[in-house]
């Protein structure tokens, strides 16, 4: 039985890039069923492209091809790589887009060699096409990743800034803002109960400032911002039924700052 392919693109849904893919994997696999992850991440952005399949995969079973194509060096000597990891296997360029998978877990990765691929009149402007669908299609197929290429120790990694702790608190960034406005920081849930959970505390953002960090979205009025726990297991600021990244002006990488209170707990 042929396994489940994923896609995640940054190729939008306007042009036939999506779907030329999805023909390439189909024709050499006809039985392969697939699923499309996101094809609305910014253009060139590898690390949004990495938050998006870092909070996807885990909920894919085991077996599952996710083929992923944000690829700006598409063309120039970058590699094209196979990723094992979780018993899930992840096609796409070496660039640092599997970067927030490969940094918490081990993981085996092959570079894609195959010459049936590599030279069956690949263009240099459409690798997901011409390289990564195919690769994609036969691991499907339940061809070993062993059998397209060879093993590779080491992969292009880019490292997020990690959140800073201390008896006064947590310092984080923005490092993701969703097609609603929230901005998502880099500060998970449980630095958050190991740090300041049980204190006074205010939470700074732009030029905004809260006192708490709220159970939904509806604890506050319509309109106002609130501190969360989002479903990513991150603290992240939104804006009840509204946009926070447009009302607190606020954009990828800005600090965000949770201060404990001086007096009684």
């Amino acid at each position: 039985m042929s396994r489940l392919v994923t896609l995640t693109t940054d190729f939008g849904l306007q042009d036939h890039y999506v779907a030329v893919m999805k023909a390439v994997i189909l024709g050499k696999t006809p039985t392969a069923r697939l699923v499309d992850i996101s094809h609305e991440i910014p253009p060139h952005d590898v690390m949004a492209g990495a938050w998006v399949l870092r909070n996807a995969y885990p909920h894919f079973p085991a077996k599952t091809v996710h083929l992923v194509v944000v690829d700006p060096g598409v063309g120039t000597h970058r590699k094209p790589i196979i990723v094992e990891l979780d018993d899930q296997l992840f096609v796409g360029p070496d660039n640092g887009v599997f970067s927030l998978l490969t940094a918490r877990d081990s993981f085996r990765a092959w570079e894609i060699n195959d010459p049936e691929i590599r030279h069956a009149g690949n263009s240099s402007t459409f690798h997901g096409r011409d390289l990564f669908a195919p690769a994609a299609a036969r691991l499907a197929a339940g061809i070993s990743p062993t059998k397209l290429g060879d093993r590779i120790d080491e992969l292009v990694t880019y490292r997020w800034a990690r959140p800073i702790a201390d008896p006064a608190g947590i310092q984080g960034w923005i490092v993701h803002i969703d097609r609603f406005g929230n901005l998502i920081s880099n500060i998970p849930e449980e630095m958050i109960r190991k740090t300041v959970a049980g204190r006074p505390l205010k939470i700074y953002v732009g030029n905004t400032i809260m006192e708490e960090i709220s159970a939904t979205y509806a604890s506050v009025e319509e309109g106002d911002p609130l501190a969360c726990i989002g479903s990513s297991g991150m603290l992240e600021i939104a804006v009840n039924k509204g946009n926070a990244a447009e009302m607190l002006g606020v954009v990828k990488g800005a600090q965000i700052s949770l201060v404990t209170q001086t007096g009684p707990r």
